[in-house]
C-alpha cells in the first residue's frame, strides 16, 4: 500500500467519525508511523475565557495517536492511554497535531504528539505535548473496541 493510499484510507476513517466532522478535523498526512491532523479554531471550540478548550487538545492528541498507530500497525487500532501537557494558550488560527511512533512492538505502539498553532507561519507556537499508546484490535470486532462478531 502506498503512502497516498493510506492517506486516502485515513481520510475515509476520519470522515466516518461524527465527532471529528463536528470539530472539523482534517488528516493532512498519514503513513509510516506518522500522522498530521489539523483543526481550525472557531468560537464553538473555545472555553469561557476565549481560549481553545483543553478538551479540544485532548481529542486532537488522542486522534493523532490513533492515526499514527494505524499507519504503523494497520487500520484496526484503539488508543489505550494518553498523557497531555498543556503548555500554551491559543484563541485563533489552526491547530496542527504532529504525531510520530517512538516505540513499537507487533501489537502496541507508543506515540509522541506535539500540537502547535499557526504552524505555517513564523509565529508557530507549541500549545500542547502528549504521549499516548495504542494497540492492534481484532479487525472482525464491531467498532474499534466492541465485542467480536459471531462467526
Amino acid at each position: 500500500m502506498t503512502r497516498t493510499d493510506f492517506l486516502d484510507i485515513a481520510r475515509q476513517v476520519m470522515d466516518a467519525q461524527p465527532f471529528s466532522r463536528l470539530v472539523g478535523t482534517r488528516v493532512t498526512a498519514c503513513g509510516d508511523g506518522h500522522a498530521t491532523l489539523e483543526v481550525d479554531v472557531r468560537h464553538e471550540l473555545l472555553q469561557q475565557y476565549g481560549l481553545v478548550h483543553g478538551g479540544v487538545f485532548a481529542y486532537l492528541a488522542d486522534n493523532a495517536v490513533a492515526f499514527a498507530a494505524g499507519s504503523a500497525l494497520g487500520p484496526s487500532v484503539v488508543s489505550t492511554g494518553l498523557r497531555l501537557e498543556l503548555v500554551g494558550n491559543v484563541r485563533v488560527g489552526t491547530l496542527v497535531a504532529t504525531a510520530d511512533v517512538v516505540r513499537r512492538t507487533a501489537e502496541r505502539v507508543e506515540v509522541d504528539v506535539e500540537i502547535t498553532a499557526d504552524h505555517e507561519t513564523a509565529h508557530a507556537k507549541v500549545c500542547a505535548r502528549a504521549n499516548g499508546t495504542a494497540r492492534r484490535t481484532d479487525p472482525r470486532a464491531r467498532g474499534a473496541a466492541g465485542p467480536p462478531l459471531d462467526d
